[in-house]
């Protein structure tokens, strides 16, 4: 299994040598950089796209992220950026939401650059409205990336950029597609610009704080939330039971519970004849493997936690705990 990257807990200030072996690049650069946005515009798309394999889980559901996942891109020349990806700014409907907001919220003033992720459209709707009131409040560059450039017509993008910079007044404005990677490398390039000059916070190797059996938790939710209908995905959880790897290190025996809040909904997660819940099995397994570069064992189970999305207790237990933001 390869080994498990995390972040360090203190932060050590690693020296960058210049290429003469002996002294620090003035020229590099480090900071920490949020991208923010309603749901389902394509934060955790981009930061996959950026960092170069799959870290935070993508699906065309919204809430997909609901924590705030953290990266590192380093390119050893021009500096380290350090990613919060958070969930979707939406209007809260209960305590899992109301925290999921909060995450997102509190890394405005954490931050030296902020990335307001938004569709191409000529119109402003009330949510992103409430993005740029908070945003007023900052006192950060913020640029804008126009995302999904690639569903429209380049002759509209102008557009956009227009009905756009009216509502706030951004550092830059950059259209973009994360899914095809259409200026990916112009996004990068004016991250760097806004960032101050330091050395790095992390190794070079560091791609994420995210514990492995958080991202094993996060692929099977992936899974359910590609396979399942509309009215099911919010009200999931996964937890990892056991994840161990077998003495000679060829395969890793992991299981996991789907928790659900109803029981009519435990009845579809499973499906007839165990089907539904054999296919996220299968489909999840694929990318735990990938990760972890061995075989993996996996056995699922579902379990009914009615209301679990509003008890601060059930929600602490399943990863979201009010008291970290």
């Amino acid at each position: 299994m390869s080994e498990q990257v995390q972040l360090t807990e203190d932060i050590e200030m690693n020296e960058v040598i210049s290429g003469n072996g002996d002294s620090m690049n003035e020229q590099f650069k480090s900071g920490f950089a949020t991208l923010i946005g309603r749901p389902n515009v394509g934060k955790s798309t981009l930061m996959n796209r950026i960092i170069g394999q799959k870290i935070a889980i993508t699906s065309r559901k919204p809430q997909t992220t609901r924590n705030r996942i953290q990266t590192v891109y380093t390119d050893i020349k021009r500096g380290q950026i350090v990613f919060l990806d958070t969930p979707g700014i939406h209007k809260a409907k209960n305590k899992l939401g109301e925290y999921m907001v909060n995450v997102a919220e509190q890394t405005f003033d954490q931050v030296d650059v902020i990335l307001w992720l938004v569709e191409p459209s000529t119109f402003i709707g009330a949510g992103e409205r409430h993005i740029a009131e908070q945003l007023s409040k900052v006192n950060v560059p913020v640029l804008l990336i126009i995302n999904k450039t690639d569903t429209v017509k380049k002759e509209e993008i102008l557009a956009f950029i227009d009905t756009y910079r009216k509502i706030y007044d951004f550092a830059e404005i950059i259209p973009a597609s994360a899914l095809k990677g259409d200026n990916t490398d112009v996004i990068l390039d004016m991250i760097f610009k806004y960032l101050p000059y330091g050395p790095m916070f992390y190794d070079e190797d560091t791609i994420t704080d995210q514990p492995e059996r958080q991202i094993v938790a996060e692929l099977i939710r992936e899974k359910a939330l590609r396979s399942l209908s509309e009215e099911i995905p919010h009200g999931i959880a996964v937890t990892i039971e056991s994840m161990k790897e077998r003495p000679k290190g060829d395969m890793v025996d992991i299981e996991a519970t789907i928790i659900c809040e109803k029981d009519s909904h435990k009845g579809i997660i499973i499906g007839k004849g165990g089907a539904m819940l054999k296919k996220i099995g299968s489909n999840a397994r694929k990318d735990i493997e990938k990760m972890l570069d061995c075989r993996v064992n996996l056995r699922l189970w579902v379990k009914v936690r009615k209301g679990w999305r509003d008890s601060d207790v059930q929600m602490k237990n399943f990863g979201y705990n009010p008291k970290d933001v």
